[in-house]
């Protein structure tokens, strides 16, 4: 069952690629039919991504009929062409997306039928919950507020993460006797990766938002309105999930390790990452502190999010040892 596992993982790893690959592709011609149609003033369709709302289409396009150069002979220009083979991309590549995601909780379906407990335990195992997290988190947003022209950002930290896990020795070991705590290491841990993995939507939102400005710099992308919704939604959903995380790391700490907060550098980290997405939600909701530093804000936290788990590699603690 192990190998089978290892084989469910790769092979979402493999439609990850393509899956990224093609919002790459999507969002590129997606851009590029844009600048087709808008400068001659002639047509200004809404596609997948473009935004929400009632104006807004969810994966689809609409063919028009305007003359002027770069017309055709059935009615429809050379940018409504573009769109409807963008459209089908578009939809070729969230299909691959819901692939890959599928296939990898396969893969930690079964090893946590392996090893009896959540498929998390060390760094390999936390890697691919991880990039997991990620993917299910862009998708759910993505199915409310048809922001796939974005996609490439969750979708490519989710990939670098399945990348990492690959450089991990994927055996399975007995755990450290302080982490052989079956039901507080999976819900502990699954608050983690859901978390993080819509904490990494908040992220590729808030840096649309910056590009976009709240001119609307480039109409491919969705409003700038849209992407404050996103990236608040995603925290309103990640925050109390992390706190959560916290509230049971403490427990846990106090069971394992006899005190309920010691300062580690895992526990400071996670701590300063709350407190980080504590203020942009007190931003957002104060007029002054709202768009671009909200935006700016998600930015950092995310960083601080990557500190939290890449941190225990290169700082001494309690959790270093753990792979955790």
């Amino acid at each position: 069952m192990a190998t089978m596992s290892e084989y469910l993982f790769i092979s979402g790893a493999i439609l990850l690629v393509l899956g990224f690959a093609l919002h790459v592709a999507h969002t590129t011609l997606l851009a590029q039919g844009r600048a087709a149609v808008a400068p001659g003033g002639l047509a200004r369709l809404r596609l997948a991504g473009a935004g929400a709302g009632a104006g807004s289409l969810a994966g689809g396009s609409i063919d028009v009929a305007v003359g002027g150069p770069g017309g055709r002979a059935d009615g429809r220009t050379d940018g409504s062409v573009r769109a409807i083979g963008e459209s089908r991309l578009a939809g070729l590549a969230i299909g691959l997306a819901w692939a890959a995601w599928a296939l990898v909780g396969l893969s930690m379906l079964t090893r946590a039928v392996i090893v009896g407990r959540g498929p998390w335990g060390n760094m390999y195992e936390f890697s691919i919950a991880f990039a997991f997290g990620i993917m299910g988190g862009y998708l759910f947003l993505e199915r409310r507020y048809a922001i796939r022209s974005i996609g490439f950002l969750p979708l490519g930290a989710a990939l670098f993460l399945a990348g990492y896990a690959r450089t991990l020795p994927a055996t399975i070991e007995p755990l450290v006797p302080a982490l052989d705590n079956a039901p507080l290491l999976t819900i502990h841990v699954a608050m983690a990766m859901i978390s993080y993995g819509i904490f990494a939507t908040a992220f590729g939102a808030a840096v649309a938002y910056l590009a976009q400005g709240q001119n609307d710099r480039f109409a491919w992308l969705p409003s700038h309105r849209v992407l404050d919704e996103v990236a608040y939604r995603a925290v309103i959903i990640g925050f109390p999930l992390f706190a959560t995380l916290i509230i049971l790391g403490s427990w846990w700490a106090s069971i394992a390790w006899g005190r309920y907060w010691g300062w580690d550098p895992k526990e400071t980290s996670a701590l300063v990452t709350w407190l980080i997405y504590a203020v942009y939600l007190h931003a957002r909701s104060t007029r002054g502190l709202a768009g671009r530093p909200a935006a700016l804000m998600l930015v950092i936290g995310f960083g601080a999010v990557l500190f939290t788990y890449f941190g225990n590699l290169f700082f001494s603690g309690l959790h270093a040892y753990s792979g955790l």
